[in-house]
C-alpha cells in the first residue's frame, strides 16, 4: 500500500495539473515540494504574515468557537457569573447561558452579544443622549424569562469584570524550556517559526508580521531568540506609540561590517492590529506599552469557575484596565482611531506592494474589516497567498476556493484525510507548519545546543556544595 503525503496543497487548476499539488506524492516528496515552493515564495521582496487565535492554541489559547472546554465565551461568562456583580447583571448572563447548545459544543456569536453589551453604554451614558434606559432580556434563578433595566454603574461593573476575565484567558506565556532540551513535538511553534522566518536573505525586504492576538507570545519568542523588532512604540522606560518607527531599520556599523554597512540579520517589523495585553492609555490619552509579569494568570486558566471568580476580585487583577479592541462589532469603528488607523493602513499598504507573499495562519476569516483588506489585495497581480488550515472540510477552505477563481495565486495547505476518519487537528496546524514544513535553519540548532549547555552548567553549579565559614 502506497503511503501518501499527510498534506494536501490545494491550488487553482492549471495546465492539466491536479488542484492538489501533492497528489500521489510520498511523505518525503510532498515535504520537498512544499519546501521548494516556500523557498521561492519567501524569496519574494515583500513577505507578510497574518496570524490569529489558532496560532496560540499550543500555549493554551482560547477560541471563539469549538468545544466548551476551550470556548472563550463559556470560560469568561461562567467565571463572571459567580463574581459579586449586581443581580440584574447576573440575570443578563443567565439569559445568555440559557441559549447555549446542549452537549459539549460551545456557543457561537460571542462577538455579537458583547457588541450589544458594550454598545448600550454609548447609547445611555452621555447627558446629550435622548435614551434614558434600555430594557434587557434576563433569566431569573428559576430559569424564567424576565425583563429588567440595568443601571449605568452596574453595567460598567459587569463590563470591567468581563474585560479582566478575557485578559486572564489571553495572558499566555511561552515555554522557555523549549530551547534547552524540551521535546520538540511539544513546541507551540512560535520559536521555530520565528527562527526560520528571520533567516531570510537580508538583501530582501524585511518580514512584516501582523497578528490579531492580544497575547504576547510572539514578543516573548523574539526576545528568547534575540530577534530585534519594531512594534510601533518608541522608548524604553515608558514606550509610546510612534508609527514613524516602522520606517526605520537596524544595520551593523561600518567598522564591524568590514568597512561597509550591512543589515542586522535577525530583525522584523511587528504589528498588533487589535492591540495587546501590554498596551495602556495614559492620562493624556497617549497609547503606551509596558510588559508586566503574566505568571499570576497561569493558575487562573487552570482553575474552576468558582476559583476564577475569586481571583477576579483579588489584588492581582486590580490593575487590569481596558486593552486592545474587544471582540465586538465595534472593532471596525475603533480601527478608525489611533493607533489602529495607522496599523490597518500599513497592513493594506504592505499587501499592495509588488512581489508580495502573504502567509495566513490561525485565522478563520471572521473579522470582516481584516478580510476585506485581504480580498482587496487579491487584486494585486503579483500577490501569492498561502493559507494554513488543518481541516480540509472547513468554511475557510471553501472561502479560499472561491478566491482561487480570481487567479492562480491562492493556495491552501491542509490535511489529507484518511477515508472514514475526520480531521486530526495535528497536521497543517501552526505548530506543525513551524516545526515540520518550514525549512530548518542551522543557527536555531546551534542556539538550542548553547542553551542546553548553559542549563547543564547551571545544574552542575546548583549541585556543588556551598562553602561555609569554617572551610579551609
Amino acid at each position: 500500500m502506497t503511503v501518501l503525503s499527510p498534506y494536501k496543497l490545494l491550488s487553482p487548476v492549471s495546465a492539466g495539473e491536479s488542484d492538489d499539488l501533492l497528489k500521489d506524492k510520498s511523505p518525503d516528496e510532498g515535504i520537498r515540494r512544499i519546501q521548494a515552493l516556500l523557498a521561492d515564495w519567501l524569496r519574494m521582496e515583500n513577505v507578510v504574515v497574518l496570524t490569529a487565535a489558532g496560532c496560540s492554541v499550543g500555549c493554551g489559547g482560547r477560541l471563539m468557537a469549538g468545544r466548551k472546554a476551550n470556548n472563550l465565551e463559556c470560560l469568561v461568562l461562567e467565571a463572571v457569573a459567580q463574581t459579586p456583580v449586581p443581580d440584574s447583571a447576573k440575570a443578563v448572563i443567565r439569559h445568555r447561558i440559557s441559549g447555549w447548545p446542549a452537549g459539549d459544543d460551545g456557543p457561537l456569536g460571542f462577538e455579537d452579544w458583547l457588541s450589544y453589551l458594550f454598545n448600550v453604554s454609548g447609547l445611555t451614558a452621555s447627558d446629550q443622549s435622548p435614551i434614558q434606559n434600555i430594557e434587557w432580556k434576563g433569566t431569573d434563578v428559576a430559569g424564567a424569562d424576565e425583563h429588567l433595566s440595568i443601571a449605568e454603574d452596574d453595567l460598567a461593573e459587569l463590563q470591567t469584570r468581563i474585560e479582566k476575565a478575557i485578559f486572564a484567558e489571553c495572558a499566555l506565556q511561552i515555554d522557555r524550556s523549549e530551547l534547552s532540551g524540551a521535546d520538540a513535538e511539544s513546541s507551540s511553534g512560535h520559536i521555530p517559526f520565528l527562527a526560520k522566518l528571520s533567516a531570510r536573505d537580508t538583501n530582501l525586504g524585511r518580514t512584516h508580521l501582523f497578528t490579531l492576538n492580544y497575547d504576547t507570545l510572539f514578543e516573548q519568542a523574539m526576545e528568547e531568540l534575540g530577534i530585534q523588532y519594531f512594534d510601533g512604540f518608541s522608548g524604553k522606560t515608558s514606550s509610546r506609540f510612534d508609527p514613524a518607527v516602522y520606517g526605520l531599520d537596524i544595520y551593523y556599523p561600518g567598522d564591524v561590517a568590514e568597512g561597509r554597512v550591512r543589515r542586522f540579520d535577525k530583525f522584523m517589523q511587528f504589528y498588533k492590529l487589535h492591540g495587546s495585553l501590554h498596551w495602556y492609555v495614559d492620562e493624556a490619552g497617549i497609547y503606551r506599552a509596558r510588559h508586566r509579569d503574566l505568571s499570576f494568570a497561569a493558575a487562573y486558566r487552570e482553575a474552576s469557575a468558582q476559583d476564577k471568580a475569586l481571583a477576579l476580585e483579588s489584588e492581582a487583577f486590580s490593575g487590569i484596565e481596558s486593552f486592545g479592541i474587544l471582540p465586538t462589532s465595534q472593532k471596525f469603528t475603533q480601527t478608525l482611531g489611533m493607533p489602529y488607523a495607522h496599523l490597518f493602513r500599513l497592513f493594506h499598504a504592505r499587501l499592495n506592494q509588488p512581489q508580495t507573499f502573504l502567509l495566513v495562519m490561525g485565522y478563520g476569516f471572521g473579522d470582516e474589516h481584516v478580510t476585506r483588506i485581504i480580498e482587496t489585495a487579491l487584486m494585486n497581480p503579483s500577490l501569492v497567498m498561502l493559507v494554513v488550515e488543518p481541516n480540509p472540510d472547513s468554511e475557510i477552505v471553501k472561502r479560499i476556493r472561491r478566491y482561487q477563481s480570481l487567479g492562480q495565486r491562492a493556495f491552501v495547505l491542509t490535511e489529507r484525510l484518511v477515508e472514514g476518519q475526520g480531521c486530526s487537528y495535528k497536521t497543517a496546524t501552526f505548530a506543525d507548519f513551524a516545526r515540520n514544513v518550514m525549512p530548518d535553519v542551522k543557527w536555531l540548532d546551534d542556539y538550542k545546543r548553547l542553551r542546553m549547555f548553559e542549563e547543564q552548567i547551571k545544574k552542575t553549579d546548583d549541585r556543588e556544595p556551598q562553602g561555609g565559614a569554617g572551610d579551609d
